[in-house]
């Protein structure tokens, strides 16, 4: 037993990606305008209470939310979050976790892509729900330079860093808007996430999306 639990303690990830790296900054690497998309006031986020605000802010190390609209006038939410150590017990959170914690009601969670300018990004689609609010999200989340799709592939994505000896950092990205049109939602938040990389350098663009098959 003595002897398993110090191979356990000497396989342990000691060295921090986050720490290896020039430091993110979210609010300067996304753009507040870009093509046909500017910034405006968030009149109609997602509230979080004060439990949960709590354990988000021990896992991430930062958070990020604006409101952006078109000259069509469609709103879309963007929220970001940064943790710089993607350890068992401060992995991020899955928005369908976070979306239940606070009442809603979350169906029709799917995989798919979305098709960028940095390639097709892995993403999961769901619709939470509360009362007369209807809101189509769109999000991925990336362990080191791989986005990762459910809690199974976040967790291999963990094992794969941990046998190099590494602890990966980890960025979700959330876009969203309220609608009950799903489809043309999920169609709008594609739009929004490749004019928003388009708007990106390549370096930055590799920080929120990782590594993508062209």
């Amino acid at each position: 037993m003595l002897a398993a639990a110090g191979l356990a303690f000497a396989l342990k990830p000691t060295q921090k990606i986050a720490d290896q790296g020039p430091k993110i900054d979210l609010e300067t690497m996304i753009p507040k305008q870009f093509h046909d998309w500017r910034q405006v006031e968030q009149f109609d986020r997602l509230m979080v209470s004060p439990d949960v605000r709590a354990n988000l802010d021990r896992i991430y190390s930062q958070t990020f939310s604006r409101t952006y609209v078109n000259r069509a006038g469609e709103q879309v939410m963007l929220s970001i979050a940064y943790g710089g150590d993607q350890s068992s017990s401060l992995q991020a959170h899955r928005p369908n976790v976070c979306y239940t914690a606070q009442g809603f009601q979350v169906s029709q969670m799917e995989k798919d892509f979305v098709r960028t300018v940095a390639g097709q990004v892995p993403v999961m689609h769901m619709v939470a729900s509360q009362v007369q609010r209807i809101e189509p999200i769109t999000y991925w989340i990336t362990v080191g330079n791989t986005v990762v799709r459910g809690a199974w592939e976040q967790k291999l994505a963990k094992v794969k860093y941990g046998l190099t000896g590494k602890v990966p950092d980890g960025i979700l990205v959330r876009v969203s808007n309220i609608s009950s049109d799903v489809p043309s939602s999920y169609h709008l938040h594609e739009n929004f996430i490749n004019d928003m990389l388009k708007a990106m350098t390549k370096g930055d663009q590799m920080r929120l999306v990782g590594r993508l098959a062209s």
